[in-house]
């Protein structure tokens, strides 16, 4: 059985493999955790094979961080394809997604968000990063044109968006939050927000 195994990862997706059992393990134990000489015995294959997709522990944790990035940005896209066209609406699937992604990802997210800002970060990582802001900023600026949000450079808006999601999705993953009152929570927090980007009142004539 061993010997098929070993012969079923030499012929492609010994790569995909270790990427699941080493995100199995992160979940479990943390990134410390993670070896490739373990991976590689949990998987029955030789200690050097994994070396053929990933010269050392940090290029796996690279391709962890840059699979979870791919992961994250197919499910916020996937939010926009069900939501309606208006600014709120758009908005508040982002949310949900995120926070979903989130709170079912709590060591991944972390380990994606501290890899991205290393210094050493390969380019195919900070793209793959970038693909969150991207459709952030393109749902902002949709909704500026429809007269849905303030005006306004789109940065101003964004920032204070993003780190009130990011914010309450880290809380959510500590426990900070109580469990129960999560999705009742988000609800909130979308409702703050939006009022947040919504455009100034006309003032008096």
């Amino acid at each position: 059985m061993q010997t098929g195994q070993t012969r079923r990862y030499h012929h492609g997706d010994l790569r995909a493999a270790l990427l699941t059992r080493a995100e199995e393990t992160l979940k479990e134990k943390g990134p410390a955790a993670l070896s490739l000489r373990e991976l590689a015995r949990d998987l029955g294959v030789s200690h050097a094979a994994p070396s053929r997709h990933f010269k050392d522990k940090q290029a796996l944790l690279d391709a962890l961080a840059e699979a979870g990035f791919d992961r994250l940005g197919e499910a916020l896209a996937a939010s926009q394809e069900t939501a309606d066209e208006s600014f709120a609406d758009r908005l508040g699937a982002l949310a949900r997604a995120y926070v979903g992604f989130a709170t079912a990802n709590a060591e991944l997210l972390d380990l994606m968000f501290s890899i991205k800002h290393d210094p050493a970060a390969s380019d195919a990582l900070i793209k793959a990063s970038q693909g969150m802001s991207v459709l952030g900023l393109h749902l902002i600026e949709d909704g500026q044109r429809r007269g849905e949000v303030r005006e306004g450079p789109v940065a101003s808006i964004a920032t204070p968006l993003f780190t009130t999601l990011h914010g309450f999705a880290a809380l959510a993953v500590s426990g900070a939050l109580p469990s129960g009152t999560l999705k009742t929570d988000l609800e909130y927090v979308i409702a703050h927000t939006l009022r947040g980007c919504a455009p100034d009142a006309p003032g008096p004539a």
